[in-house]
C-alpha cells in the first residue's frame, strides 16, 4: 500500500514537471527586480495592457512618424446617399496634389464579403485583382483612383468577427473575456492601419509604391446598431494618431420640400447631433439634393452643427459623377482639405479643372457608344479614369 501510494506520488511529480515544459513562455512566472523589492509577474499574451496593444501602438507609432494621413467618410439620415462616389471624388483631389492614395470600403453587414450576397439586394459583385469579391464601391475607387486595390480594402462586420474568434479558438487571448471594446475595436484599428500603409500598384503598373494617404467610407447610416463597433474604433483611431491626421467628412441629406419649395436643414442638423453623440466630430459636412446649397441653407446648417460655413459642401444631382470632384473643387475643398491635415499643396491640381471639364465633355459626347461603359480614358497622365456612362446618384 505504502509502495503503491509512492508510485502514484512519483508519477504525479512527473506530470507535473511535463505540463511545465509544455507550457509557453507567455504562461511562465517571470522576475522583474526593481529598486528596494522584488515582485513576481505574470505575463499573459492578450492578458494585460502593455501585451494587448503593443502591436497596435507599433502600427500607430509608425503612422505618425511617416506623416500618413486618414480620411474618413460617414452617412446620415438614410443609405445610398452618395457616400462612395463622394469618397472617390476627394481622392481625386489628393491625387491631383501629388499625393498616392489608397482606399478602404467598411460594410457593418455580417457577411465575411460580398461574394455570397444576392445582386437584386446590393448590387453587382466587383472582383478585384486577386480575386477578392468586394462592394461595387471599390469599382468606383479603382476607376477614380487609377490604383489596384486588394481584398483587404474591403471590411466587413464578419471578417472581424471571423479574425478575433480564431484567435480566441487559437488562445491568442488566453482566458481574458473576449469583449467589444477593447479586442473587436484594437482588431478594427490594427485592419485600417494596415491597409492604410499597405502598397499599392498604379493601374495597369507593376511597381507598388507605399499610400500618403487613405480614404475610409463607413458603409450604412450613423446610428446603426451594427455599426457601432467602427464607429468606436475611428473614434479611438483619431485619439490615437491625432487631430493632425485624420478628418471626417460626413455626408447628409438637404431635401426640398413644399410649395413654394424649401431646402430643408432638420435632418441634417439631427444627423450631426447624432454623430457628436457617438463621439465623432465633422470636419466638413457635404449636403446631397436636388439643387446646389442655398447661401442661407449653408447658414442654417453651419449655426446648428458649428461646422464652418465654408466647410458646408454643396454637392448636388449632376448629369455624370465625373463632374463631382470639379464641385469640390469650385467649392475650395482642396485647400481646405490641405489645411487641415497639414498637407502642401501642390499647384497641380490648377490642372484638376481642365481635366474634369474635358472628362464631362467626352462622357456627354459619347454617352449613346456602349463600349465606353467598360472603356478607360486617359487624356492625361495625371489620372486614369472608366467611364461608366448614365450612372446617377
Amino acid at each position: 500500500m505504502v509502495f503503491m501510494s509512492q508510485i502514484i506520488a512519483a508519477l504525479s511529480v512527473l506530470l507535473i514537471a511535463a505540463s511545465a515544459l509544455r507550457t509557453p513562455l507567455s504562461y511562465r512566472l517571470t522576475r522583474k527586480t526593481t529598486i528596494g523589492t522584488q515582485s513576481v509577474m505574470l505575463s499573459l499574451r492578450g492578458g494585460d495592457e502593455d501585451s494587448r496593444s503593443h502591436t497596435l501602438k507599433e502600427l500607430v507609432k509608425e503612422m505618425v512618424e511617416s506623416n500618413r494621413k486618414i480620411v474618413v467618410v460617414t452617412g446620415g439620415v438614410l443609405s445610398g446617399i452618395g457616400k462612395g462616389v463622394t469618397a472617390s471624388s476627394v481622392g481625386v483631389l489628393l491625387r491631383a496634389m501629388g499625393l498616392r492614395v489608397t482606399a478602404l470600403k467598411i460594410d457593418p453587414y455580417l457577411n465575411v464579403d460580398a461574394g455570397t450576397m444576392s445582386p437584386f439586394e446590393h448590387g453587382e459583385v466587383f472582383v478585384l485583382d486577386d480575386g477578392g469579391e468586394t462592394d461595387l464601391d471599390l469599382g468606383n475607387y479603382e476607376r477614380f483612383l487609377s490604383v489596384s486595390l486588394t481584398k483587404q480594402s474591403n471590411l466587413s462586420t464578419g471578417k472581424i468577427y471571423q479574425t478575433v474568434i480564431e484567435k480566441e479558438r487559437t488562445g491568442d487571448y488566453l482566458g481574458k473575456t473576449v469583449q467589444v471594446v477593447p479586442h473587436v475595436s484594437d482588431a478594427i484599428q490594427k485592419w485600417i492601419l494596415r491597409v492604410a500603409k499597405e502598397p499599392v500598384a498604379r493601374y495597369g503598373a507593376s511597381r507598388k509604391e507605399i499610400p500618403e494617404i487613405c480614404i475610409i467610407e463607413l458603409g450604412g447610416t450613423l446610428g446603426d446598431i451594427e455599426s457601432m463597433p467602427f464607429v468606436e474604433a475611428l473614434r479611438q483611431l483619431q485619439e490615437q494618431v491625432g487631430y493632425k491626421n485624420m478628418c471626417f467628412i460626413h455626408v447628409s441629406l438637404v431635401p426640398v420640400l413644399g410649395s413654394p419649395s424649401e431646402q430643408k436643414t432638420k435632418p441634417t442638423q439631427h444627423s450631426v447631433a447624432q454623430m457628436r453623440q457617438l463621439g465623432l466630430t465633422p470636419d466638413f459636412i457635404a449636403c446631397r439634393g436636388l439643387e446646389p446649397l442655398q447661401p442661407a441653407t449653408k447658414s442654417k446648417i453651419s449655426m446648428f452643427t458649428s461646422v464652418p460655413e465654408n466647410a458646408i459642401i454643396s454637392i448636388h444631382d449632376v448629369s455624370n459623377i465625373y463632374r463631382v470632384p470639379l464641385m469640390l473643387m469650385e467649392q475650395n475643398m482642396s485647400s481646405m482639405l490641405a489645411q487641415r491635415l497639414r498637407i502642401h499643396h501642390s499647384a497641380r491640381v490648377k490642372t484638376l479643372s481642365c481635366i474634369l471639364m474635358l472628362l464631362s465633355m467626352i462622357v456627354l459626347i459619347f454617352k449613346v457608344v456602349p463600349l465606353l461603359k467598360n472603356g478607360p480614358i486617359w487624356p492625361i497622365a495625371l489620372i486614369n479614369l472608366k467611364v461608366n456612362v448614365g450612372s446617377r446618384w
